[in-house]
């Protein structure tokens, strides 16, 4: 019988950066991954680690950063779940990507997207000498404190509109 192992896995950044984190299932991701960043952002700096599943079970990585490429190649290493993508970037956000990323052809799913502290739940299997791990969920950011009031409702709108998100 197999046994399951449950570790939370932190994901190791500054602040200021934000990341996403997805599955995806072929080699060429990483490529693939790379072009839809620059296509989208082509002044955005970014690094990219993807989890290697079969074959050389290496992680694959790719940037135009070299510290957000390192930054993903060690937390792809922490979480080591197969097929596994990490994009860390700077100069772009999440909010300007992610639909790109998610048409990826090889891309499956999303798990976040977010500059927040991030908890990443990983189950890894053993059975002989092969083993695995799988990303279960992750926990991204903190417990709600209450419900907005109407002071917060405004600072709300002020700020989408400072940054230019809204007219």
């Amino acid at each position: 019988m197999d046994d399951i192992h449950f570790k939370i896995v932190e994901i190791e950044k500054s602040d200021d950066i934000n990341f996403i984190l997805g599955q995806t299932h072929f080699i060429k991701s990483v490529e693939d991954l790379y072009e839809t960043m620059k296509n989208i952002v082509p002044n955005g700096k970014f690094g990219i680690a993807f989890c290697e599943a079969s074959g050389a079970c290496k992680i694959r990585s790719e940037g135009n950063d070299s510290i957000l490429k390192s930054l993903a190649e060690k937390n792809a290493m922490n979480i080591g779940a197969g097929h596994t993508f990490m994009i860390f970037m700077r100069d772009c956000y999440p909010i300007n990507v992610l639909n790109g990323i998610k048409s990826v052809p090889e891309v499956c799913y999303i798990f976040c997207a977010t500059a927040n502290p991030t908890k990443v739940i990983v189950a890894e299997s053993k059975q002989g000498a092969e083993r695995g791990r799988g990303i279960v969920g992750v926990i991204d950011g903190f417990v709600p404190k209450g419900i907005e009031n109407n002071e917060e409702i405004t600072w709300r709108k002020n700020f989408l509109r400072d940054i230019g998100y809204k007219l």
